[in-house]
């Protein structure tokens, strides 16, 4: 099993920390990782993105063209990299600031109101571990039980208050029901 992800967003959005929060689980259950970040030209406002590839075997490469998963957090994001996902591919993106739609049939689509989920949790911040946790539900290539204990231990500590409220986004995304009609 090999999955290759792309998060992509504004700097600011958490598009790092929910790829590192990622390569950290799947580390942590003892598969094979590699993240790759990459920023715009400034750190919050800018283009950000990184790719986290997991798989139970060696991983050849750590770059990837077309990612089987693209958790998406912004329209320009969606713009740019719904058409790189891998044909019978998965496009999870964030519907509360996506406009933008794809009329591509060949990919698995799910529209998430994540950044209207998290604002009912009390921070929009959580926005990427819900967007995070909505992936693992549709793609389950480790257990939810190893994000949260990634949180727990890889949270900086600048952070730590808010470790309660990012399980609960997980929860959210995990637990969120995915309308079927914008499945292909």
């Amino acid at each position: 099993m090999q999955n290759e992800f792309l998060f992509a967003g504004f700097g600011g959005q958490g598009v790092m920390f929910a790829g590192q929060l990622l390569a950290y689980a799947a580390m942590d259950a003892g598969l094979e990782v590699t993240w790759i970040p990459s920023y715009g030209p400034e750190m919050r406002g800018g283009t950000a993105h990184c790719i986290v590839v997991v798989s139970d075997k060696a991983i050849g490469s750590p770059i990837v063209r077309q990612p089987t998963i693209a958790i998406i957090f912004n329209n320009p994001s969606f713009i740019k990299y719904a058409p790189q996902v891998k044909s019978e591919g998965i496009l999870i993106f964030n519907e509360t600031l996506i406009s933008a739609r794809t009329d591509r049939s060949d990919i698995t689509t799910l529209a998430v109101p994540a950044t209207q989920m998290a604002e009912k949790l009390g921070n929009t911040r959580l926005t990427n571990v819900l967007l995070l946790g909505a992936a693992l539900r549709a793609v389950p290539v480790i257990p939810v039980e190893a994000v949260r204990g990634a949180l727990e231990t890889h949270l900086p500590a600048r952070h730590r208050d808010l470790l309660p409220l990012n399980l609960q986004a997980l929860e959210a995304g995990v637990s969120y029901r995915m309308p079927t009609s914008v499945t292909p």
